[in-house]
Formats: C-alpha cells, structure tokens, sequence
C-alpha cells in the first residue's frame, strides 16, 4: 500500500445560503509542499462586508501568478493533490470546519461524482480532532488569517500541536479564537 498523504487546506468563499463562491484556495501536505491560487471568476459584488474586509482586501493584486481560472485551479490542484500517490484511498484531507472547504473544493469538478477518483469523497475535520483529544493547546492564528495559505499552514501547525498532545497524553486548553 502506498504511504498516506496528508493535505492540510484552507478555502476563502462567499456564499449565500445556496451558493458556494471560490475565491481562493491553499493546501500544504506535510513535508511543507504547498500549493495556492485566487479564482478569476468569483462574483465579488456578491460578497458580504465581512468577506470583503476580511479575504478580499488582503488578496495580492490582479498581476500576482495566483490568479488563475477555475480550470487551471481543478488541473493544477488534482496535480497537487496526487503528486506521488499511486493508490486510491492513499490521500487525506484535512480542515478547520472542513465541511464548506469541502464542498469549494468539489464544486471546482462540478457534482461529486465528477471529483477524480484518487480525491477522497470527504475532508476530516480538525476542529472535531480538536475536541475528541480533549481541546489541547493549540498555536495562535497568525496576522494574516483568512489568506487560504496561510490557514493551510496554521492548519498543519494545529495538526503538528494535537499529535504531539495526543503522543504525551497532554491536555490542555486552546489558545487562541475557535
């Protein structure tokens, strides 16, 4: 069996109640390869004050490499996402209330059952680890939270803080906002 691939993700969105809108999306596995990219179609004029003061503004200018269409997004991520994997089942994602990120990331393939075979069908959830170990302590998010990589990052750090919690048998409280 090929070696598990953790993929630690983040996803900026502006949604509405029915529609889920990609606005960036960033990954990290755990030997610190990571991927990014802002959508070129996401409808801005859509996005609530809070998106746009939180994720919009912050997003580097028109001219940065990032920017890229939903089709280059989807070639580009199944890239990422399966570099090196040679089996079904051999990859895991992994998000901070995962189930939105989940459903951005699908949507780049249309209906699930378009998604390729080697994504799996769900993300585990990191803030659900977070309660089954006991709520260990948890590194702050940093200045530049809500830019997808960047939650990406401080999702592996989450990850790297509750396996060395679960390894010592430590408990403890998070600091940092929920």
């Amino acid at each position: 069996m090929a070696p598990l691939r953790r993929i630690f993700y983040d996803t900026e969105f502006i949604e509405d109640g029915r529609t889920i809108d990609l606005v960036s999306i960033g990954a990290v596995d755990e030997d610190g390869n990571e991927f990014y990219a802002i959508s070129t179609e996401f409808d801005d004029s859509r996005a609530i004050p809070w998106v746009r003061k939180n994720v919009l503004d912050k997003l580097p200018g028109p001219a940065d490499k990032a920017w890229k269409s939903r089709d280059q997004i989807r070639v580009e991520l199944l890239d990422f996402l399966t570099a090196g994997v040679t089996n079904r089942g051999s990859i895991e994602l992994w998000a901070w209330y995962a189930a939105y990120d989940h459903v951005a990331l699908c949507q780049l393939w249309g209906a699930m059952p378009a998604l390729p075979r080697p994504i799996p069908r769900f993300s585990k959830d990191l803030r659900q680890r977070w309660d089954d170990l006991g709520r260990p302590e948890l590194p702050p998010a940093g200045a530049d939270q809500h830019d997808a990589l960047a939650d990406a990052r401080h999702n592996l750090a989450r990850w790297q803080a509750m396996e060395k919690a679960r390894l010592s048998g430590a408990e403890g409280v998070r600091i940092g906002s929920a």
